[in-house]
């Protein structure tokens, strides 16, 4: 199976290159923006016609396409993860390689959930910033290109290569800073938002099974479980070996956590790093109903949130 994948540099899109290339069954070959590519391309400023003509001469029988932008303005935003999805659809309709499109995109789109319920994919997305937006109309242009297609739905990835600026990486961060200043209080913000998070190898996984299925449509791709960060951030405390003081800036009353880390300083003044919250739009909650993707795909996530953020920790941990 020939398998032409579009963002092969960035966080999933390498994890999805290594599953694919430990899979003998296929050939890969990597299109982006990077020199690690085979074929250097820009989705946000190449033509569907010069995409269409590399199409042709590859024939992969199946596009993944991890490529996207998540930060930057509602213009940036849609240049990267909308204008460039036209431009995927519009090259594979044109060529005529006939290949599937497996389409990486985001539960951001789905926007704030009720506390308690699990997100399906029949769920009305009313995404709450500019860059649900860009993906969701990412989406659309796909469900209704007519191409063989699937949207995975990725809930919040983590674990290893986890971006320095995501809010697991920046809560590493300050953890790493705190530790290497002896500093024994950690102030930290945004610890109520509730996140399903999902391992970044599990995504390359149900990406995979994505290739190898006939399954169309959107599915979610995530842990089924919401998890607050603040008992995100006492598992990365336990495993980091951070014996101070976790302190909730906006939390409950008290104003701090009481995991088995320690007790606050009596100095609350006393400068700390400080971790920011969730930026994605999606209120206080978020969780994946991930049925379909095991009736599907044949899919479930194996690797632990404590496994994710071992790794996440131990990325940080060396630049100590």
């Amino acid at each position: 199976m020939r398998v032409l994948l579009i963002g092969a540099g960035g966080y999933l899109g390498r994890f999805v290159a290594d599953r694919l290339l430990a899979d003998p069954a296929v050939q890969l070959t990597a299109l982006g923006r990077g020199d690690d590519a085979d074929v250097r391309f820009d989705l946000a400023t190449g033509s569907p016609g010069a995409l269409t003509r590399f199409l042709d001469a590859v024939h992969p029988g199946v596009v993944v396409n991890c490529a996207g932008a998540t930060r930057g303005g509602a213009r940036e935003l849609t240049r990267h993860n909308t204008v460039a999805v036209a431009t995927v659809c519009e090259a594979l309709r044109r060529s005529g390689c006939g290949a599937r499109l497996v389409q990486i995109g985001c539960g951001a789109e789905y926007g704030p959930s009720q506390p308690g319920s699990s997100t399906a994919e029949d769920a009305v997305p009313r995404p709450g910033g500019p860059y649900g937006v860009s993906k969701l109309a990412a989406t659309e242009l796909v469900l209704g290109s007519g191409l063989d297609a699937v949207v995975l739905r990725v809930f919040s990835p983590a674990g290893p290569g986890t971006p320095a600026g995501s809010p697991l990486g920046r809560l590493a961060e300050a953890m790493r800073r705190a530790m290497q200043s002896g500093d024994g209080d950690l102030k930290l913000a945004g610890l109520g938002a509730q996140r399903d998070f999902v391992d970044v190898r599990d995504v390359a996984r149900a990406v995979h099974a994505a290739s190898l299925s006939a399954a169309q449509g959107v599915i979610n791709i995530g842990s089924g479980r919401a998890v607050r960060l603040r008992d995100a951030a006492s598992v990365l405390a336990r495993v980091a070996g951070y014996g101070g003081a976790l302190h909730e800036l906006d939390g409950p009353p008290g104003g701090h956590l009481r995991p088995t880390i320690g007790h606050p300083r009596s100095d609350p003044d006393h400068p700390a790093p400080v971790a920011y919250p969730y930026p994605d739009g999606c209120g206080g909650w978020q969780q994946a109903d991930v049925r379909t993707a095991r009736d599907r795909l044949g899919w479930r996530p194996r690797i632990s949130l404590e496994e994710s953020l071992a790794d996440i920790w131990m990325e940080a941990a060396c630049r100590i």
